[in-house]
């Protein structure tokens, strides 16, 4: 790792396997990020609890170029797993591998974008039997249930109306849910 690192022992004696194996994941962190400018490890065992071994907590502190990302597993204090170094280690920087993947993500501009919800108009209503089709622009007509449409919105349908949905898959095949009424230019509320 060409980060430079510091391993801070805190209420725990130092050991070089303990040691070691924080440096071999430290070094891993570059696979997710390479732009990592330091790298803080702690290494904590608060006093013990008489009915129980000594809990582990692994607190780790990553420097990217427009600020920090931050790991502390304190909230793990009840879970008897850290009562080994190793595996609190292990949990640590499994956190911070995801942390860094999702800023890396985000940097480089791969955010998932979610996909718009589809468009249609309404071509039948039956009010008193609490369903709707909708056409879509490709000519497709779906089905859809009075508790699809958001925001109680059922009786303020028209024909003609225009709704936007997302497409999911009914007993009798394709149907449309997540239904809004949609004004001219925005969502109705």
């Amino acid at each position: 790792m060409q980060t430079p690192l510091q391993i801070t022992f805190r209420d725990v004696e130092s050991s070089a396997a303990v040691e070691a194996n924080i440096r071999e994941k430290a070094a891993k962190l570059e696979q997710y990020y390479d732009q990592i400018m330091s790298c803080r490890v702690m290494v904590e065992a608060p006093h013990g609890h008489k009915h129980q071994g000594r809990l582990y907590q692994v607190c780790i502190d990553v420097g990217v170029p427009d600020g920090e990302l931050v790991v502390s597993h304190e909230h793990h204090h009840r879970d008897s797993a850290h009562e080994d170094v190793y595996v609190a280690i292990r949990d640590a920087f499994d956190a911070m591998n995801r942390q860094l993947e999702d800023y890396a993500r985000k940097r480089r501009g791969d955010v998932k974008q979610h996909a718009a919800p589809e468009g249609g108009h309404v071509i039948s209503l039956h009010p008193e039997e609490d369903y709707g089709k909708i056409e879509t622009p490709e000519g497709w007509v779906l089905y859809f249930h009075r508790n699809s449409v958001l925001k109680d919105a059922f009786d303020k349908l028209e024909i003609g109306s225009v709704v936007r949905f997302s497409e999911e898959a009914g007993e009798q095949g394709p149907q449309a849910s997540s239904v809004t009424l949609v004004g001219k230019h925005h969502v109705v509320d």
